[in-house]
């Protein structure tokens, strides 16, 4: 290896090391204060892909929406309101079916074609998005199954927004 080469490797494994060791250190970037200051939310149904229902899940694809409405009006956290203009955020849910490979392979970067949640949060007044969850639904064989595998993917998208917004039960944030 010649001189020059070896002195740019030298550099580079510096340079590398040097960044590992500053994002290691580096606290967790702000989240948004609109998104703690929130009273007044308007929940956006964004709607589901086709072919996901009645199979493999049962219902309509209102149910994202009726659910997540229902369950995080009774947290009480917020006040639901039906104009968006009326809201301090405005979250969008969908349910998502993304098409991937037929044989995903995670060291490749290939993605799950697992059915997902997605949840985007607004500020209302300038619609900018202020920050984006997503959890994906795990597969299932029976249709009871992936109904619970619904429930549980849907009840995660609300805890990880609610300690987001520092209103997680139990004071967590």
């Amino acid at each position: 290896m010649s001189r020059i080469a070896s002195i740019t490797c030298t550099f580079a494994a510096a340079a590398l090391l040097s960044a590992t060791a500053v994002f290691a250190q580096t606290p967790a970037a702000p989240v948004p204060p609109a998104i703690h200051n929130a009273k007044r939310i308007f929940v956006s149904n964004a709607g589901a892909d086709c072919g996901l229902f009645p199979h493999p899940f049962s219902g309509s694809p209102d149910r994202v929406y009726n659910q997540f409405y229902a369950v995080l009006n009774a947290t009480g956290n917020y006040k639901l309101v039906s104009n968006p203009r009326e809201a301090d955020l405005v979250i969008e849910l969908r349910l998502t079916a993304p098409y991937g490979p037929s044989e995903p392979n995670k060291q490749k970067g290939a993605s799950d074609p697992l059915p997902m949640f997605r949840l985007v949060i607004y500020e209302a007044g300038s619609h900018y998005v202020l920050w984006a969850l997503t959890e994906s639904i795990d597969e299932a064989d029976l249709q009871k199954t992936h109904d619970r595998n619904f429930d549980a993917a849907l009840a995660v998208v609300l805890r990880d927004f609610e300690v987001l917004s520092g209103k997680a039960p139990g004071g967590a944030h």
